[in-house]
Formats: C-alpha cells, structure tokens, sequence
C-alpha cells in the first residue's frame, strides 16, 4: 500500500514518533497484519528475517547483527547479493551472520545474534513464526498479506521499528528521483500492459501461473510507467501474491502487451510451437523477456538497494519488449 503525506504524518504520531524532525518517542506501536509491535527503546542490534528486510537499516548506515542469506541470484556463491555487498564495503562492515532459510527460518540462529528488534516488513511470516521470534526480540512483520509488501511500505514499516521514519522517507524520495529519472529516457513504456509469469515449465505448458496484482513485481510494473492488463487483475484473488490459470483460457491474456518470467531459450522455443500459447498475441510478437537466476533477474522483485544496482539495464529490457508490441 502507498501512503500520502498525510496519511504516514497519522500513522507515525500513532507510533509515537515526531516525524517533523526525524526524532523518535518511545514507545513506539507498529500495527501490522500479525498483530501489534511495541519497541519500548531504540534498537542497537537488529536481526532481520526473510528476502531483502536487511537492506533498509543498510540503506540507512546500520548493518544487521543478522540477516538471511541468499538463495536466489548470488552471482559469486557468498550468499549475499551483490548491491548488498557494495553497501557492506561502502560501510567498512564485515558480513553478518548469515541465517539459512532453506527450511524456515531459523529461530536458533536468530536468537544467537541477541538482536534488539527483528525485521520482517515483507516476509511470508506465519503466525507461528512471529509469535516465535517474538519472544526473541520485538518483531516489524508485514502490514497487510504475505510476500505482498512494496519496496516502498518495507522501507516505511522497517524504518519506523529502527526510530527512522523520517530518514526512511528520505530514502523514498532518493530512489523514486532515481526511477523517474530512468522512465524518462523511455516514454515507450506509458501505459503498455505487463504481465508477470512465475514460471513455465517448457515440457508442461498447460498450466499458467502468474504473479498478481498483489505482488511487488508487478507494484513495479507501475512504477516504470506499466499497468496490469484486466485479465490479471481480473484473475488476481485479493491477498494472494500468486495465481493459475488452465492454458485453455488463453484468449483472456490477449490484452497483454508484453510477458516478463524467468526462463531460457528453450523456453522461448516451447511457448512458440505450442499450439495454444502461440495464439498469445505477445508470444507471437515475440514480447517476452526471460529473466535468469542472477543479480537482474532477482531485482525484478524491487528492494530498496537492488533498484539503483539494475534499474536502467531492467528498464531497457522491458522497452525493448515494448517495442516489438507496436
């Protein structure tokens, strides 16, 4: 969600913070969708759980005693991605423990680091989980549905739990110039329709799954100047970041202009000689952008350090797509 001026002036004198002049009061009361979240001092060693809630308090000079490690898009095999490593060096910092989410997330490991405060603004956090963590530390959890968190209400919810609010809309600002800055040099993409697949199986393409209205990527998508085609917000379900459709109901996708899903030439050459995914108009004008298990194809999912890393190469990509749609 996207709040107005007015509207985040509500929610931080509600938390108890001054945000005329980025001073913090205690307690500070953060509403989110698990429940509520009071940090009764500011924190000095943050842990952070789930996908990229390290980069806020990175952006804003404070490095983790803890955060997940990668499993997506590490292009050197350290674990940690590459815009999260040029902000560590630019800090003079070690790399913080690392927790392995393999298989949930590691409430041992997280505990070790003794943190103050936990960061999980965009997470698929279950009850369970955050009813867990917090008897660990005070716990930022997402502020509506799972895995559903913007870059921009990420920084927000995790700033206010650091005592950063105005800092943390400061930070906003900086990276919105920046897109806007990139859009500008490709009016191309105006109001062309995007839709994003999660993943197609090249040897079973009967089945069409997607990212909704609710996930991140596709909130990108309107930051670069794309709209979500009826179709998709038709077949999205409120709350859920993901959906599927049978291929037989491919005709209800012709109102998309260009496709972006992760994926290779040998997917390419799938969709073109099956005979219903070839009837999809941005298939047959070769609309398509497949995105790889590396640093751009990570950043289609926006966080607040990946975005200044890949923005102009992904914003070429996607204008390249455009144009074979006109």
């Amino acid at each position: 969600m996207r709040f107005a001026a007015s509207c985040m002036l509500i929610l931080f004198a509600a938390a108890g913070v001054q945000a005329a002049d980025g001073s913090s009061s205690y307690p500070i009361n953060i509403k989110h969708a698990l429940g509520t979240t009071i940090i009764t001092k500011k924190p000095e060693r943050v842990a952070t759980v789930a996908w990229a809630n390290q980069e806020v308090p990175l952006a804003l000079g404070i490095v983790p005693v803890g955060m997940a490690a990668a499993n997506f898009g590490d292009d050197d095999g350290d674990r940690i991605l590459p815009w999260v490593s040029e902000r560590l060096v630019q800090l003079g910092a070690e790399k913080p423990i690392l927790f392995d989410e393999g298989d949930g997330i590691d409430f041992e490991a997280v505990a070790a680091t003794q943190p103050d405060i936990i960061l999980a603004a965009y997470s698929g956090l279950s009850q369970q989980d955050y009813d867990t963590l917090s008897q660990i530390a005070p716990v930022v959890a997402y502020p509506d549905a799972p895995w559903s968190t913007d870059w921009r209400t990420m920084i927000r919810f995790n700033a206010l739990g650091l005592g950063l609010a105005a800092e943390g809309e400061a930070l906003i600002t900086k990276i919105e110039a920046e897109i806007a800055a990139a859009v500008a040099g490709h009016p191309e993409l105006r109001d062309k329709t995007a839709m994003f697949i999660t993943h197609l199986n090249a040897a079973d393409l009967s089945t069409i799954n997607f990212y909704t209205t609710d996930d991140t990527r596709v909130k990108f998508f309107a930051d670069l100047g794309l709209k979500s085609p009826k179709s998709v917000v038709n077949a999205s379900s409120p709350g859920k970041y993901a959906g599927s459709v049978s291929a037989e109901r491919i005709d209800d996708f012709d109102d998309v202009d260009i496709l972006v899903t992760y994926g290779d030439k040998r997917l390419l050459d799938a969709l073109e000689a099956n005979p219903l995914m070839e009837k999809m108009p941005a298939v047959q004008r070769k609309s398509l952008i497949t995105l790889g298990r590396n640093p751009i194809g990570t950043a289609a999912n926006p966080t607040p350090l990946s975005i200044p890393w890949v923005l102009k190469d992904y914003v070429a990509l996607l204008a390249d797509a455009v144009k074979k749609a006109e």
